[in-house]
């Protein structure tokens, strides 16, 4: 599905409500009255829209990536906060209970505690949700712990505000909305059900071990599954996936990695890991033979549907070598001769990965690689300090490598620069890749 129809589905869907009240025909109220009203529909229509942007779904993910389904995720769960925030503040109409010949209330606001309740309950849960999302590193939670939390107070968000949109409001009695509302929380709850409980169902059937957990850099290692079932796992380089490491299917506890190795390499994957936190800093104590489960592959670092490029440039910053790697390695093994650039940035030479395979990229495959240091040993003669403009320029200012394919990763820092400078040189966004897991 092409990134332009995803978003015209999403307006199509989130629309919908309002579509359906203004197709009912009824007299107006005051301006005031129907923005609140309007407000509470698309609020409550992109709550439940939100299920669905997971970022869990390779078909939405493959197409954008999963830092726009992420990204959207969290401002349009911003939009819908601020939408429900003023919804029930802008009605200006009198609080008297409506006639007893107005069953469809269009004469006045039902502010029965019948119809209240649900909405209220939602409205202080998902400032709450919000809030505690937007403050997830500060709260001291673990991911695992956060992200079920997150999932069921989004489940009780939904159920009580469509339960809010059954009981209250102009609309409440309108068959074909209860119709839209019911199936949207179906599907929503649905989706949720998929993630938490169908899905590890799935996984179940194809479990991998553990083979070798090697170190390859200063606190950096190599980490090597391999399947314990016969089906092939079907990846493109440069794509990642979610590891569940000696725990059960169904648990949480699990985190986003590169995959490092090459689809032609192999049924084992490979995947390069920083001691950064909770999980990674134990990593070089994990035994071989420890079961594992893997979710995906995941992401749209890859050169599908960029076959035309006439050279391929690599950026990466420390660990984010792995899906480039995992491209060069795949470049290699199918002989593709189009000339590639990698210029990976490190602060010191025992940061740099795999460098005696770059090297040996560079002699077999052609591959130029540029290695940057910010603190370079004696009679360093490469280039020094960060992935800089000037350094880019150097590199890729010739007229002749703008429609280059530009595939990043690294800190989102790094990102940005190198994103802004890339545009300035005028290549195409379309020919920038990067994916990153931290969101400001």
């Amino acid at each position: 599905m092409p990134a332009g129809l995803l978003v015209a589905s999403y307006l199509l869907v989130v629309l919908a409500p309002l579509g359906l009240a203004w197709a009912r025909g009824l007299a107006p109220r005051s301006p005031w009255d129907e923005l609140a009203t309007g407000l509470g529909l698309l609020a409550l229509a992109m709550i439940l829209v939100e299920f669905f942007q997971l970022g869990r779904f390779r078909a939405v993910t493959s197409r954008v990536g999963s830092d726009v389904v992420m990204r959207s995720h969290q401002l349009l769960a911003r939009a819908a906060l601020a939408f429900a925030v003023l919804h029930p503040f802008l009605y200006v109409s009198d609080r008297d209970p409506a006639p007893a010949w107005d069953v469809t209330r269009q004469t006045a606001v039902d502010y029965t505690w019948h119809g209240l309740w649900p909405g209220i309950a939602a409205w202080l849960l998902l400032g709450a949700l919000v809030v505690l999302a937007i403050g997830r590193d500060a709260s001291g939670l673990r991911y695992q712990h956060w992200r079920l939390l997150h999932g069921l107070s989004a489940a009780a968000v939904a159920g009580l505000g469509v339960l809010h949109a059954l009981r209250a409001g102009r609309y409440s009695a309108d068959s074909a909305l209860a119709w839209l509302w019911g199936g949207l929380l179906v599907l929503a709850l649905a989706a949720l059900l998929y993630v938490y409980a169908v899905a590890p169902l799935l996984r179940r059937r194809r479990p991998w071990r553990v083979a070798t957990v090697q170190p390859v850099a200063e606190r950096t290692w190599s980490l090597t599954l391999e399947p314990r079932f016969r089906r092939p796992f079907r990846y493109r380089a440069g794509e990642f996936a979610w590891l569940n490491i000696g725990h059960s299917v169904f648990s949480l506890d699990e985190n986003p990695f590169s995959i490092a190795s090459a689809p032609s390499g192999g049924p084992r994957l490979e995947f390069l890991v920083k001691e950064l936190g909770d999980f990674t800093n134990r990593i070089g104590q994990i035994p071989p033979g420890t079961r594992a489960w893997v979710e995906g592959p995941q992401g749209h670092l890859t050169l599908k549907g960029h076959e035309d490029a006439p050279g391929i440039a690599l950026i990466a910053g420390g660990v984010g070598l792995a899906p480039l790697l995992g491209i060069l390695r795949e470049l290699a093994a199918a002989g593709d001769p189009r000339p590639t650039v990698l210029i990976y940035g490190n602060r010191h030479a025992g940061q740099i990965i795999h460098g005696a395979e770059l090297a040996d990229l560079s002699r077999t495959h052609g591959t130029e690689v540029v290695h940057v240091l910010s603190e370079p040993p004696p009679g360093w003669t490469g280039p020094t300090g960060v992935i800089d403009a000037d350094l880019l320029r150097a590199r890729f200012g010739r007229p002749d490598r703008r429609d280059w394919l530009y595939v990043l990763c690294g800190p989102p820092a790094m990102l940005r620069s190198v994103e802004d400078t890339l545009i300035t040189l005028g290549v195409p966004p379309a020919r920038i890749l990067s994916e990153q897991f931290v969101y400001d």
